[in-house]
C-alpha cells in the first residue's frame, strides 16, 4: 500500500491531468497552437447534437466567393486558422464552442492557433491582431462587441485574410471586411421565448427582462423579438424592468435580487442566456419563492437550464447551438476552393419545454 503522502500527490496529479483535459480554458493573452492546447475529449459535435443550416428564405441569397472577396484560392489543409474566442469559458456555451472549433480542427486535421480574450475587447483586438502577426492565412472570430473592428479589418484587408464571424456579427460589410457570418436568427429566438413566456403566464401580469451585455447584436435583437412578439399577442403583459445581467450568472443573480425588492409582484422573469436565468434561479430560491412562483424563460440550452425545467424552476429554454466546428470549417474549406458561400448562414435551433426537457437533456451541452 502506498504511504499516504505519495498517495496524495498520486491522486492530485489524477486529479490535475483529468481537469487538464476536460479544461477548454486557453491561456490569457496569448495565442497557441492546438497542438499545444489542452487534450479535451468533448468533441462538441456529436450525432443530433451538431448545426443545421435553416431553410434559407425564398429569393436570392447573397454570397462571397474568393475572387470577390479580394483573397486567393487555396488548400484548408496547408492553411493556418485563427481563432479568438470572446469570453471567460465559466460560461458553458462558450466551452461548448471552443470544444467544438478545436474537434473539427484536429478532426481535419488542420493547424490551429487559438486566442481567448477574457471577455475584455481591447485584448480581442490585440489577440486577433497577434494571430494574423503569428501568421493566420484565415480567422474564425467569436466578436466580444459588433463595433471597433476597424484595427483588425485593415490589418486583415492588408493581408487579403478571410474572417468569418460566429454567433455575433460584427458591423461591417460582408465580401469586403470579412467572408461569412454563421450564427442563430436572434430575433426569431426572442419571439419564441416570448411564446414560452406568454404560454406560461397566460399573457398577463408583469414581466422583467435580464438584458444581455450591451454593445452586441446578439443583445439588440434577443431583445426586439420578445418585445415585439409581447406587443402583438399579448398585451396583458407588460415588461417593467429591464437591466443587464451581462450574460452571467452572478449578476443575473444580483440583478434579480434588486428585481425580487423593487417588484416583488413581479410575474415573470425573461433572461437572455441561461446563465443570467440560473442566477434568477438563485436569487428566487434565496427569497424563499417556490419552484414556478414566478415564470423564468431563457436562452441557451445548457444542460443546468434543461434541469432547471425538469425541476420546475424554469418555464421554457430556446435553444442556441453553440457546436459551430463542423460548419466553420466547412465554409471556410468551400470558400477557398474558390466556390460561393452565404453571406448570412443561419442555423436551425430547436427548444426546451416540460414536454420534452426530461427527454431532451442528453444533448444539452
Amino acid at each position: 500500500m502506498k504511504p499516504t503522502a505519495l498517495l496524495r500527490r498520486t491522486t492530485t496529479r489524477t486529479l490535475l491531468a483529468t481537469g487538464l483535459a476536460a479544461s477548454l480554458a486557453l491561456a490569457a493573452g496569448c495565442a497557441k497552437s492546438e497542438d499545444e492546447g489542452s487534450k479535451d475529449t468533448n468533441t462538441g459535435a456529436v450525432g443530433d447534437s451538431g448545426q443545421v443550416v435553416a431553410t434559407p428564405p425564398a429569393g436570392d441569397r447573397k454570397t462571397c466567393t474568393v475572387e470577390q472577396f479580394g483573397g486567393k484560392k487555396l488548400d484548408l489543409k496547408g492553411a493556418t486558422i485563427g481563432f479568438s474566442q470572446s469570453e471567460k469559458e465559466a460560461n458553458p456555451f462558450r466551452i461548448a464552442e471552443t470544444a467544438s472549433i478545436k474537434a473539427e480542427a484536429r478532426a481535419r486535421g488542420l493547424k490551429l492557433l487559438t486566442a481567448n480574450a477574457q471577455s475584455q475587447f481591447s485584448k480581442q483586438i490585440s489577440d486577433v491582431q497577434d494571430l494574423i502577426a503569428k501568421g493566420a492565412d484565415l480567422l474564425v472570430i467569436a466578436p466580444l462587441n459588433s463595433d471597433g473592428w476597424g484595427p483588425v479589418l485593415r490589418a486583415a484587408s492588408a493581408r487579403h485574410i478571410p474572417i468569418v464571424t460566429i454567433d455575433r456579427k460584427i458591423n461591417a460589410d460582408a465580401c469586403k471586411d470579412y467572408v461569412s457570418f454563421i450564427g442563430s436568427d436572434f430575433i426569431e429566438q426572442g419571439k419564441r421565448a416570448a411564446d414560452q413566456m406568454i404560454e406560461a403566464t397566460g399573457g398577463k401580469g408583469e414581466i422583467a427582462i435580464l438584458l444581455g451585455a450591451p454593445g452586441n447584436n446578439v443583445t439588440t435583437e434577443r431583445t426586439k423579438g420578445f418585445k415585439d412578439r409581447i406587443t402583438e399577442k399579448a398585451p396583458g403583459l407588460k415588461v417593467v424592468f429591464e437591466q443587464t445581467g451581462e450574460f452571467a450568472r452572478e449578476k443575473g443573480q444580483q440583478v434579480t435580487e434588486q428585481l425580487i425588492q423593487s417588484k416583488p409582484q413581479i410575474t415573470g422573469i425573461y433572461a437572455e442566456n441561461d446563465e443570467m436565468g440560473l442566477g434568477a434561479v438563485n436569487a428566487l430560491k434565496g427569497a424563499g419563492k417556490q419552484a414556478g412562483a414566478v415564470k423564468i424563460v431563457t436562452i441557451d440550452g445548457t444542460r443546468n437550464a434543461v434541469q432547471g425545467i425538469v425541476d420546475g424552476w424554469i418555464s421554457g429554454v430556446v435553444e442556441s447551438n453553440p457546436r459551430f466546428g463542423p460548419l466553420a470549417f466547412q465554409t471556410l474549406d468551400t470558400f477557398t476552393k474558390g466556390e460561393k458561400v452565404a453571406q448570412d448562414i443561419v442555423i436551425q435551433d430547436s427548444a426546451y419545454t416540460k414536454a420534452n426537457a426530461k427527454a431532451g437533456i442528453g444533448k444539452a451541452y
